[in-house]
C-alpha cells in the first residue's frame, strides 16, 4: 500500500535520508522507531507531499505519487494525524469533524452550516473514539488526550485507506495513552497504520512490523521480537529506551 524506493533527501550538506527503502502492505500496522534526527519526520513529511524527495519514489496503492502535493495525496486516501494538535479550537468537536467529513466529498462552502447528514457522520466518528459525551464542547476546551481522541476522529473523516499517525501519544498520561492505543488498536483491518512512536509499549502492543531508522539509514526492518533481538537496534536506540 505504502512503498518507498531509494528514497533520498538532503538539506544543504546535512543527508536526513539516506537511500531509505520500505515497503508497507494494505491493512499492515507498521512502527518507524530511531533516536531523535534519525529522518522519521522527514520520511513522513515526504510521504505527505509537504515535502519533495531530493531522489527516489514514492508509490501510493502501486501508483507513483512522488512529488505530488498534500491535498492530491488526500484525494487518494492518505491521512496524517500530526504531533502537534491541528484542530479548529473555537468549534466543537462534532463541528470539526463535520468539516472533515464534507471536506472528503470535495470542495465545500465554508461559511455555511454542515450538512445533517455530515453532523450524523460526525457524531458516529466522535462515538467511535470515547467522545460521544463531547460533541458540543469547543475542541480548546478539551484535555489533550481528549484532542488526540478529536484528532483521531478527524482523520478518519476523510475515509483513509492509509493512515500516518506521528507521536500519537505524546504528552499523554499513562491513562490517555492506554485509551488512544486502544482506540487505534480497535481501527478496522482495512486501513493501513504506520506509526512514529517513541513510547515501546505502545509499538510493541500496535505494530506487526517494525522499521528502525538511524542517521537517515534502515538498520532494522522486521518483527517485534526480531527488532527487540537486534543488536545494533540495542545500542543506538532500544538500549536507551527500554530496560
Amino acid at each position: 500500500m505504502i512503498e518507498t524506493v531509494d528514497l533520498r533527501r538532503a538539506f544543504g550538506g546535512l543527508v536526513a535520508l539516506d537511500g531509505v527503502t520500505v515497503r508497507v502492505a494494505e491493512g499492515e500496522r507498521r512502527a518507524i522507531i530511531g533516536p531523535n534526527g534519525a529522518g522519521k519526520t522527514t520520511l513522513f513529511n515526504i510521504l505527505t507531499g509537504e515535502l519533495r524527495p531530493t531522489s527516489g519514489r514514492v508509490r501510493l496503492a502501486g501508483e507513483d505519487v512522488t512529488g505530488r502535493r498534500p491535498h492530491e495525496l488526500a484525494r487518494r486516501g492518505l491521512a496524517r494525524m500530526y504531533q502537534r494538535n491541528e484542530l479548529f479550537d473555537p468549534l466543537p468537536a462534532r463541528d470539526n469533524v463535520a468539516l472533515g467529513v464534507g471536506a472528503a466529498r470535495g470542495p465545500y462552502r465554508p461559511f455555511t452550516r454542515p450538512p445533517a447528514a455530515d453532523v450524523a457522520a460526525a457524531d458516529a466518528l466522535l462515538e467511535q473514539v470515547g467522545l460521544g459525551d463531547r460533541v458540543r464542547v469547543p475542541a480548546r476546551e478539551l484535555s489533550h488526550g481528549e484532542r488526540r481522541q478529536l484528532e483521531l476522529a478527524l482523520a478518519l473523516a476523510r475515509r483513509p485507506r492509509v493512515l500516518l499517525l506521528d507521536e500519537p501519544t505524546a504528552g499523554m498520561s499513562p491513562a490517555e495513552t492506554a485509551r488512544i492505543t486502544s482506540l487505534i488498536a480497535s481501527l478496522e483491518r482495512t486501513l493501513t497504520i504506520v506509526v512514529v512512536e517513541h513510547d515501546m509499549d505502545v509499538v510493541f502492543r500496535l505494530a506487526e512490523r517494525v522499521t528502525v531508522l538511524h542517521e537517515g539509514r534502515v538498520i532494522a526492518d522486521g518483527t517485534p521480537a526480531a527488532v527487540r533481538a537486534d543488536s545494533q537496534v540495542n545500542e543506538v536506540y532500544l538500549g536507551k529506551v527500554v530496560a
